[in-house]
Formats: C-alpha cells, sequence, structure tokens
C-alpha cells in the first residue's frame, strides 16, 4: 500500500482539531504560515522531515504512523517503514536552498522596522555630520564603514535564524564538533 497524501493531511487535521488548534497556532508554534499547515492537511505538499519530527513529538505518534495517516499495529509498522521513507523522500517539495530563501524573506519581514530604522539614523548622522563642516570624505568614509558594519551585523543575525529554522538548533553542535 502505497502512502496517500491526502489520508495523511486528513490524519494531520485530525490530530491538529483533537488539540483544539487552529491550524495558524499550529503554524505559530512551529514557526510556518497557516497556509503551510492547510497545504500538508489538504495533501498538496508534504511537511519537511523536521516537521515530521515536530508534530510526532507534539501529537506523541511515530513518524512512521503520520505518513501513514493513521495509528499503525507493531506489524503494520514495519510493514509500512521503508515504504513510507522511500517515499517521503521522493514527495519532499523544500530543498536546502528554498528553506534557505523562506527563513531568510520571512526574517527580513520580520524585522523590517529595525532595518528601517537603522537606515533612517544612518542618514540623518550623515546630515548631521555634513551640517557640522565636517569634510564629504570624512561622511563619506564614516558612512561607508557604517553601512558595512550594518550590513555585517544585519546578515549575521538573519544567517543565525536561517540555521536555526533549518538545522532545528543543532547547527552549533555539529559546527562545535567540526572545531
Amino acid at each position: 500500500m502505497l502512502m496517500d497524501m491526502v489520508r495523511m493531511g486528513r490524519f494531520l487535521a485530525e490530530l491538529r482539531k483533537e488539540r483544539s488548534l487552529t491550524q495558524a497556532e499550529l503554524g505559530e508554534k512551529l514557526g510556518v504560515t497557516n497556509k503551510t499547515i492547510s497545504r500538508w492537511e489538504t495533501g498538496t505538499y508534504m511537511p519537511p522531515v523536521e516537521m515530521l519530527e515536530e508534530l510526532s513529538r507534539m501529537y506523541g505518534m511515530t513518524i512512521n504512523e503520520l505518513l501513514s495517516g493513521r495509528k499503525l499495529s507493531a506489524e503494520e509498522y514495519k510493514k509500512m517503514a521503508e515504504t513510507n521513507i522511500k517515499e517521503s523522500l521522493e514527495a519532499s517539495t523544500f530543498g536546502l536552498k528554498e528553506k534557505q530563501a523562506f527563513f531568510k524573506k520571512k526574517w527580513r519581514r520580520d524585522h523590517l522596522q529595525g532595518i528601517l530604522l537603522c537606515i533612517i539614523s544612518w542618514v540623518v548622522l550623515l546630515i548631521a555630520l555634513k551640517l557640522q563642516g565636517v569634510d564629504m570624505y570624512l561622511v563619506g568614509t564614516v558612512g561607508g564603514l557604517l553601512a558595512v558594519l550594518h550590513y555585517t551585523v544585519v546578515n549575521n543575525r538573519m544567517m543565525a535564524y536561517v540555521e536555526d529554522r533549518i538545522y532545528g538548533g543543532k547547527w552549533n553542535e555539529y559546527k562545535s564538533k567540526d572545531e
């Protein structure tokens, strides 16, 4: 019996409703949109492995049961495991680049006000320096250095956020093992 994404989606919706969660509330807990939850629950897309792990923990189910769209007996569990793994890998919708792009966009959207405030502050500082009679080359140098510093800090924060979302907080563990 092949994995049925529609059945799996219905099962995910059922489990969510049993816990009295809306799609938006579940999305907030998982760091995805309610639209993404809806796509999983209709069988349009399959949750990525990291999300299946998280859903498995939240619902007290095995990933194999989630993929099967029902609770499994011990005998069924063994039969379905290999099939579900193979089909999950084939049906996975998001690669690493897509995940990175998604979380970068989300971070930028969530931090837009702070970024704009820094840019406005930078422009005000440059104008103030110019009004104080500071030479243009010095204003340009200070402005350039501040822009590079701001970009570096913001980009590092964004990438830390992206890595944490993609690797589930395990990124630092991986990095420390390499050092």
